[in-house]
């Protein structure tokens, strides 16, 4: 099979939902990340601002991507999907993010939405990213 399934110990377990935390194609060297947001591996959020929230959810995509043979300097596109509106969390979204992608600077898509997985979520991130030494 050329798809493998990811899902970190370290994380929740978003199997039951139907979905892995990423999946790789084993083919083609690319980690397909699932959204992550601010959730321990019990559901709960650290965080009510959108800075901590950015913050947690990359600080999950990192041991998502370890988990895959990847890091944050493999990323080819994030996806951030904001509750409300982009523009009004740009500076806090914008040095946050470039903390953690600085050498990638991966392409980037945001996207502002109504809701996501639970009402206190104010942000998630997906991502597209190669794997370390992929021949």
């Amino acid at each position: 099979m050329n798809i493998l399934k990811i899902n970190p110990n370290s994380l929740y377990d978003c199997t039951p939902n139907g979905m892995s935390q990423a999946t790789i194609s084993t083919k083609l060297g690319l980690v397909f990340v699932s959204g992550q947001v601010d959730w321990s591996i019990e559901h709960k959020i650290s965080s009510n601002t959108i800075k901590g929230q950015t913050q947690a959810a990359m600080e999950n995509l990192k041991k998502v991507l370890h988990a895959s043979n990847s890091s944050l300097d493999k990323i080819l596109q994030l996806r951030v999907y904001v509750r409300g509106e982009v523009a009004e969390h740009l500076e806090e979204l914008g040095s946050v993010l470039y903390e953690y992608t600085q050498k990638s600077l991966p392409a980037l898509t945001g996207v502002g939405v109504s809701s996501l997985a639970s009402p206190e979520l104010l942000i998630e991130i997906e991502a597209i990213a190669e794997q370390l030494d992929y021949k």
